[in-house]
């Protein structure tokens, strides 16, 4: 394609002055902090949703130091609800280190951060770009549409060599003068040129400062790009779901494993099958004083994972710990550890109509 990187930066500057998303939050700063933290949120998580949870984390946690110091369960009972709950454990281990290993200040250019915990090379290019001017490239989904759709790049990105070579190209496309306004603004316009006019499905080709150009709009095709030949296969999962409550209306909560679906986030006892829950509640001991009752099932869909629920309320007598790890805790307790939204929503509905 016979297109300089500045006819490509300049359309895109200017578009995104006048048509671009200018009235965020945190687009009125250039802490590294509060970039980083939207950045993180926004990772797979519409704007809309993000909103409210970014406030209510700066409220509580206004710069570095205060995330780094806080107990984990607290970030990720502030966490609860957005989803993809490994940012959060990532978030609070970055704070720790910026604070650590680099005294509170965060490194100023994209190579440097994206040695941090949780932040990739997308995401430092974001940081480095928004907050230093520094010429690094992003490639998140929306991103890496428009350019392999603007480029007609053919090549399957299921394969690390061609993904190599788009971002390659997409460092050759970068402003190369006004650095200190046209970096933040070039990044912020290929984003917003991805979330509102370069869609997925029927972008609005018209209105976009690139189509001129534009290999995928030329040929008519612009919904085959990005092209990438791997697909994530989706799998269901049944779990079942004891939810064990005293005579204190109390709820037993543990820990998830370190790995998997909900890492790190405190739950309701789970387990795979009916024969096992059976024998996890004859562990429990005498039923005489128990009340048993199955709920309304429901499917939580996750990104490549269909879960299906079926949870079980056992009220009354329970006795000691049921099991060796966990805590009894009462409902004003629930918000201040990481609950996942489906067992949060599912402890708040059982406690309105049941307890």
């Amino acid at each position: 394609m016979n297109v300089s990187g500045q006819w490509v930066s300049e359309r895109v500057v200017a578009w995104q002055a006048s048509h671009g998303r200018n009235h965020l939050p945190w687009q009125q700063t250039r802490d590294p902090y509060r970039v980083w933290l939207s950045e993180i949120m926004l990772q797979q998580t519409q704007v809309s949703t993000v909103l409210d949870y970014y406030a209510r984390f700066l409220d509580r946690f206004p710069n570095v130091q205060s995330l780094a110091h806080a107990p984990v369960d607290e970030v990720m009972g502030l966490w609860s609800g957005l989803g993809y709950y490994s940012r959060a454990r990532n978030l609070h281990r970055c704070a720790q280190q910026v604070v650590s290993d680099h005294g509170g200040e965060f490194p100023a250019t994209a190579q440097a951060l994206a040695t941090l915990p949780g932040i990739g090379r997308s995401t430092a290019g974001a940081i480095a770009a928004f907050c230093f001017s520094q010429r690094a490239a992003i490639l998140d989904a929306n991103v890496r549409r428009v350019l392999t759709r603007f480029l007609g790049f053919e090549r399957d990105l299921a394969s690390a060599k061609n993904e190599r070579l788009l971002w390659d190209l997409a460092e050759s496309l970068l402003p190369t003068e006004g650095l200190e306004t046209t970096m933040p603004r070039y990044t912020q316009g290929l984003m917003d040129l991805g979330a509102s006019v370069c869609a997925s499905k029927a972008p609005r080709c018209e209105l976009c400062p690139l189509s001129l150009q534009c290999e995928a709009f030329k040929s008519g095709t612009p919904e085959r790009f990005p092209v990438r030949t791997r697909k994530l296969s989706r799998r269901s999962e049944s779990w079942r779901l004891a939810i064990l409550r005293d005579e204190q209306g109390r709820v037993w909560l543990q820990r998830r494993p370190s790995k998997g679906i909900w890492a790190g986030m405190h739950c309701v006892p789970v387990f795979a099958d009916e024969d096992s829950l059976a024998v996890f509640i004859a562990s429990l001991g005498d039923a005489s004083h128990r009340v048993q009752e199955s709920l309304q099932p429901f499917l939580h869909v996750l990104t490549h994972r269909d879960l299906h629920l079926h949870p079980v309320l056992i009220r009354g007598a329970v006795g000691g710990r049921p099991t060796e790890e966990g805590d009894w805790l009462g409902p004003e307790q629930w918000t201040s550890v990481g609950l996942p939204a489906p067992i949060r929503k599912l402890l708040d509905e059982a406690q309105a109509q049941l307890w």
